[in-house]
């Protein structure tokens, strides 16, 4: 069953000014209203692309929005920022109203969209709870029943009869979401507010989330950054670029175009004599990712070793210098790091005077999984401890599983779990009964 529709949803902002903005813009759309007309204002506005000046005063945060929500769904919706993301859950929570189209529900609508929402700061989180579950809809007698679940979810016992206004951001969010989510509303709108909640809640909130879609069959919108908690909880994912909804499917299929916006091939620098970066301890000449062949190359298939390697100039007059590198995954999750110290061969060839260090980090093939990767690269002394320079997102490089050698999918046609796929030895002894 349909819950939740959109049709031709758009919504336009003046720039710089609030409302319309001139008594005399105002005038004129009334005159075309009361004439039967289309607003004049519609016909102009530009793509909300914060990125670039524009030459209107008006610009579309959403144009021609549509998509439709099953009972019981989780939707995702991800972009960048400036996309449209909270603008969209602002019209479907009716916080503000759209310039254009319809928004369609059934049953009611609870919403979390930032710190405290719906919140009054000088009640106490116990008169809060009966007011948002008052604005919900509900009797005095349903929010009673459930109080002491709420209290004991949001971890907010103690301070649940002091004012809200003294709350902490992360205990605001406890308390709001604990609301949202045991006053039982059909439909429940989480912007990316969580993010602000610890690690435990984060997960708690999470988990409560699979319940209220999973198993009381209700419907969840959930806007997030977290890829990795976009993956886990949604069953379907709309992707939004500049206010309009470029693609909608798969968590998985969806996720990975997103990354791609952002993710370019980087396989290999090189900074010119005199032009190294970093300091009087060590400066960086070159750096690339290469295959066997010793060349530069940006795809590998599961099974290839890929080789890091990097060029510096070791100035350090007292302490030997290091290489240290970091995989980082596309979702930003540190997968493993390494550093030049780890080699048996690291002491002999490093002398405390001037010298020219080449370095090669073999990673092996049957490790990653398939996905995108990105490479820190950072410059420093092991003993003591001292950073030189630190380059973020220095290459990047992709895995594939070209000739589908490796089996990393499970019968039930998810990835396989883990952040690496290493293929390890395997024992098997049989006896015959």
């Amino acid at each position: 069953m349909i819950i939740l529709k959109a049709e031709n949803i758009s919504k336009q902002y003046r720039l710089g000014l609030i409302g319309t903005g001139t008594i005399s813009h105002d005038l004129n759309r009334w005159w075309h209203r009361v004439r039967g007309k289309e607003d004049p204002y519609l016909k102009i506005g530009e793509t909300n692309d914060r990125s670039s000046k524009g030459k209107s005063d008006y610009a579309w945060a959403l144009k021609d929005i549509n998509f439709e929500v099953k009972q019981g769904e989780v939707l995702g919706i991800i972009g960048k920022n400036g996309a449209g993301k909270s603008t969209l859950l602002k019209i479907l929570s009716r916080v503000t109203s759209p310039t254009t189209g319809e928004i369609k529900t059934r049953g009611r609508i609870a919403s979390l969209l930032e710190v405290g929402t719906g919140f009054h700061p000088e009640l106490t989180g116990r008169e809060n709870i009966y007011l948002n579950g008052a604005i919900l809809g509900m009797t005095k007698a349903e929010i009673k029943a459930k109080e002491d679940e709420i209290i004991a979810f949001s971890g907010c016992e103690r301070y649940v009869d002091t004012p809200v206004k003294r709350y902490s951001s992360g205990m605001r969010v406890r308390l709001a979401f604990a609301v949202a989510a045991f006053l039982e509303p059909d439909i429940l709108v989480i912007d990316e507010v969580l993010a602000v909640g610890d690690a435990e809640f984060q997960k708690k909130a999470i988990g409560k989330m699979q319940d209220i879609s999973k198993g009381d069959g209700r419907t969840v919108l959930f806007v997030s950054h977290d890829m990795d908690a976009i993956l886990k909880l949604t069953d379907r994912v709309l992707l939004l670029e500049n206010g309009k909804v470029v693609d909608d499917g798969l968590p998985n299929d969806i996720i990975n175009k997103y990354t791609l916006i952002s993710f370019k091939p980087k396989t290999s620098k090189t900074w010119g004599k005199g032009n190294e970066i970093g300091n009087s301890y060590a400066k960086l000449k070159s750096i690339s990712v290469e295959n066997s062949e010793n060349s530069p190359q940006f795809e590998y298939d599961m099974t290839e070793s890929i080789n890091i390697k990097i060029c510096y100039l070791d100035l350090n007059k007292e302490y030997k210098n290091t290489a240290i590198i970091h995989i980082i995954d596309e979702f930003d999750r540190t997968l493993f790091a390494s550093n030049e110290f780890d080699s048996e061969t690291w002491s002999s060839s490093h002398s405390i005077k001037d010298s020219l260090i080449t370095t090669t980090c073999v990673i092996p093939g049957n490790l990653l999984l398939e996905g995108r990767y990105k490479v820190l690269i950072a410059l420093g002394n092991y003993n003591p401890n001292m950073v030189h320079l630190k380059i973020d997102e220095a290459l990047t490089f992709k895995v594939i599983n070209k000739p589908n050698i490796i089996k990393y999918r499970v019968d039930t046609g998810t990835n396989w779990p883990g952040l690496i796929r290493p293929i390890l030895d395997w024992k098997i002894e049989t006896k015959t009964l």
